[in-house]
């Protein structure tokens, strides 16, 4: 069978684009790349695109601050300097990608991209360190999968996608299944100490504990009839 070259470059183009690669404009860069450029660049332009409780909370030094989900994003991002590099983060890398698309609308052409946003900087250890505890404790959080039962850990946010569709069947066989594993929901972004040391970079994330020993670890999107099978 013969191609015609077009058309399979043209699909090899879509399927780079689906994959998330850079663009002409931009490119995604994990957190040692990230941090490395910000040093190597004299005066850098860091925008933080979370909201302002977020950015109040914690945000990476020098970055300012402004809300992808606000009403003056577009306005805002105009008084930045497009000549310039601009290092764009959110909290785990959804809405900086969708701010890097519009920067590059607005004619920003030298843009990096955090991947997996201030979780994955946070998790590689390039915040800065504190003593302030944010939520529970380790130790709190070991006393609480010590238990003659499974234990089921889910890391989520209000702001993840994934965590909210997952939310309803999660509540349903915490009731259900109640006498055979004990469902807890830890909201992330109020329990920062234990994202930092358990090295926590994506969201959701599911521990299973049998005797307080971590049996099976999930990051990301899980079916209902995927999770049912983990635990039974």
């Amino acid at each position: 069978m013969k191609y015609n070259p077009i058309v399979v470059l043209l699909l090899s183009f879509v399927m780079l684009s689906c994959n998330g690669q850079s663009s002409k404009y931009s490119k995604s860069i994990d957190a040692k790349a990230f941090s490395e450029k910000i040093a190597a660049t004299p005066n850098p332009q860091i925008l933080d695109v979370r909201t302002p409780e977020e950015f109040s909370a914690d945000h990476i030094d020098k970055a300012i601050n402004i809300n992808w989900l606000g009403d003056s994003f577009v306005v805002d991002s105009k008084k930045l300097d497009k000549t310039r590099p601009l290092f764009v983060y959110c909290k785990s890398g959804a809405r900086s990608q969708s701010a890097i698309q519009k920067l590059e609308e607005l004619g920003f052409t030298n843009l990096y991209q955090l991947q997996g946003g201030i979780l994955k900087w946070e998790a590689s250890g390039f915040s800065k360190p504190t003593d302030k505890i944010s939520g529970m404790t380790v130790q709190e959080y070991n006393n609480l999968v010590r238990s003659d039962k499974k234990v089921l850990i889910d890391f989520y946010a209000e702001w993840c996608a994934p965590c909210k569709k997952m939310k309803p069947f999660l509540l349903k066989m915490e009731k259900e299944l109640a006498d055979k594993v004990t469902i807890i929901r830890l909201d992330a972004d109020k329990n920062k100490t234990l994202m930092t040391e358990m090295k926590i970079s994506e969201l959701p994330t599911l521990l299973l504990y049998d005797n307080a020993t971590v049996k099976w670890r999930q990051s990301g999107f899980l079916s209902e009839e995927e999770l049912r099978k983990q635990i039974q």
